[in-house]
């Protein structure tokens, strides 16, 4: 990979340029820190991530994690030593409370350093994410002890972290699961079922691994209200707090996947008596927080994880197109539509219409596929740190309306990029010669992952936007009305844009409030998907009229760029979604009334 996966000037116009995250330091959370701590940071993680993570990219994709005859999981010794140069660089921590040995970064610091690592290399890269975010919810939920015994480590890059919901016969239904945590008299339980789909489930890489495990205890509430949360260690702790006896977690297999190969992912039984520890059969767990509030505390790491699928979709989009527009340069063939001398020299294919026009769809998703992430880790700082509670409330609320959006709207166009970014390359785009053949498979992973394209529309038209008797619907009309109203303000092109996305608005308040007065919820709610895509791209053109905005009069080449974006957005991608809310609007029951039978 010679060309960087990210553009550090667009990061730096998001982050400075657009959410000023440097007033951040007037905050007391971020007091110690300045733009040169950030931009340390931010150079810092580019400079591992190319040098460390990207070198074995391709390499743990066709090398991908086996099983040994001895029954441990094989990895590459690359994985590790790049992991390795990421602890002791303290990422692990970054976000994290001083007293914790922390730095106390914002999150869209850290998120953007985060992107810099998914960019280079998805599989590797996905250890340390699903161990902070395992990390986050152990600091907002556990114990001290626990918190002493396993976040630290963690944070440490000692330990790594998981979470095991799904399971064989539930998927992702979680009130059909069947995992059970028996009470014992130390106060500890025994868990015992299987999990699946478990990333980081096993692996030799870390001294240890935390799974956090729902189950559910017995004599609890039926359904979701029985879910409580455990911590279940690979190796339970010895009494100076290193791994010492194992605990009876065993890895059944590993799945093979089309992408994303380097993280492992696992089936594992808990209590299956392999390994017993104390001779009693069950594995050894340790509540967290409160019996039957397990699926709360979850969601915690959840939301999270969903808003850091959205990021790796955008990162993989965004090598992807950054290689495209590399090769579109360089690559000559045919000669320009307007050049009738056969005599002429093929011209670098970045100068053909229809290759633009890829390109330029490419830029669009992936730019704001990043600028909605950072936007949305932006909204974590904020609410983590203001003082007025009503604003705290409100930065929640519209973070909450957000999250299905930030992960799966890049999820399904940031793979459009990947798509695009293979088609400029043309028959090598398809070989694995070229990095944007693996940029697909590993991206085609994240309209599943934390929750699939269905479960995030259900969740933003089914809770979401009617959460509250319909607050969230408001307040994030009215975030967007506040944009169109500074660019009504600003006149210009940025005032006809704003009158396009003030129309999209509207269309998206008027459905939203018909499909909500459906008293036939699975009518209403039979075309979520869609909804999801429709509201999806108002959100990003509303993101893209925010940056059209902070562009302003700027000159040069990269405000160029960032405008003629904007203006594809709104006239290539921001009209699909009439067609999508008249369908909406209509009520169409074409699924609902489909039979089985007829398939």
């Amino acid at each position: 990979m010679t060309t960087p996966p990210l553009s550090r000037r667009d990061l730096d116009f998001l982050l400075y340029e657009w959410l000023d995250v440097e007033s951040l330091t007037t905050r007391e959370r971020f007091q110690e820190h300045s733009r040169d701590t950030f931009d340390a940071v931010l150079d810092l993680s580019a400079d591992i991530a190319v040098k460390h993570f990207a070198p074995h990219n391709k390499t743990a994709d066709a090398a991908e994690p086996t099983i040994g005859a001895d029954g441990k999981v094989i990895t590459l010794p690359e994985t590790r030593k790049a992991l390795e140069v990421f602890a002791q660089a303290g990422l692990f921590a970054g976000s994290f409370d001083e007293d914790l040995g922390g730095m106390q970064l914002p999150t869209s610091v850290m998120r953007a350093s985060i992107a810099w690592f998914q960019a280079a290399n998805a599989g590797t890269s996905g250890y340390p994410f699903l161990t902070v975010a395992n990390a986050n919810l152990l600091v907002a939920h556990a114990s001290k002890e626990q918190i002493d015994g396993f976040v630290r480590p963690m944070l440490e890059g000692r330990f790594f972290g998981t979470m095991c919901l799904s399971e064989p016969q539930a998927g992702s239904s979680l009130a059909d699961i069947s995992t059970k945590a028996v009470e014992q008299e130390d106060g500890s339980y025994r868990l015992s079922g299987t999990k699946m789909w478990i990333s980081g489930g096993d692996h030799e890489i870390s001294d240890n691994i935390v799974h956090l495990v729902l189950a559910k205890i017995p004599g609890g509430p039926p359904g979701v209200k029985g879910i409580s949360l455990f911590i279940v260690p690979k190796y339970l702790l010895d009494d100076a707090g290193n791994p010492g006896e194992r605990n009876d977690v065993a890895l059944v297999g590993l799945n093979h996947k089309m992408g994303n190969r380097g993280t492992t992912n696992a089936l594992l039984n808990f209590g299956d008596g392999s390994y017993s520890p104390g001779g009693r059969p069950g594995a050894v767990g340790y509540l967290v927080g409160q019996p039957h509030n397990g699926l709360s505390y979850m969601f915690h790491m959840m939301n999270e994880a969903r808003i850091g699928v959205g990021f790796l979709a955008t990162a993989l989009g965004y090598a992807g197109y950054r290689q495209s527009v590399s090769y579109a340069l360089t690559r000559t063939q045919g000669r320009s539509q307007t050049d009738r001398d056969p005599a002429s020299k093929p011209v670098p294919i970045v100068e053909h219409a229809d290759v633009k026009r890829m390109l330029l769809a490419q830029k669009s998703y992936v730019e704001g596929a990043l600028a909605l992430g950072l936007f949305c880790s932006n909204l974590v700082d904020e609410q983590d740190t203001v003082d007025d509670a009503r604003l705290k409330s409100e930065k929640t609320l519209l973070l909450d309306v957000l999250t299905p959006i930030a992960k799966s709207w890049p999820s399904q166009w940031c793979l459009r990029a990947n798509d695009l970014a293979i088609q400029v390359h043309g028959g090598y785009g398809y070989t694995r010669d070229y990095d944007v053949e693996q940029f697909y498979r590993d991206n085609r992973l994240n309209q599943i992952h934390e929750g699939t394209h269905g479960i995030q529309g259900l969740d933003l038209l089914g809770r979401k936007m009617v959460m509250q008797d319909g607050a969230g619907l408001e307040l994030l009309v009215a975030t967007i009305g506040s944009t169109i109203e500074r660019a009504h303000r600003a006149g210009g092109e940025a005032a006809d844009l704003a009158t396009d996305l003030d129309a999209a608005l509207d269309r998206t308040r008027v459905v939203t409030t018909t499909l909500r007065d459906e008293p036939d919820k699975a009518q209403s709610l039979a075309n979520s998907s869609i909804y999801l895509e429709a509201v999806g791209h108002v959100v990003v053109a509303w993101i893209w009229l925010e940056q059209f905005l902070a562009v302003g009069d700027s000159q040069g080449d990269f405000y160029d760029g960032k405008r003629q974006a904007a203006r594809y957005f709104f006239r290539y991608e921001l009209p699909s979604t009439g067609a999508q809310f008249d369908l909406l609007a209509s009520l169409d029951r074409t699924t609902l009334d489909m039979s089985a039978d007829w398939f």
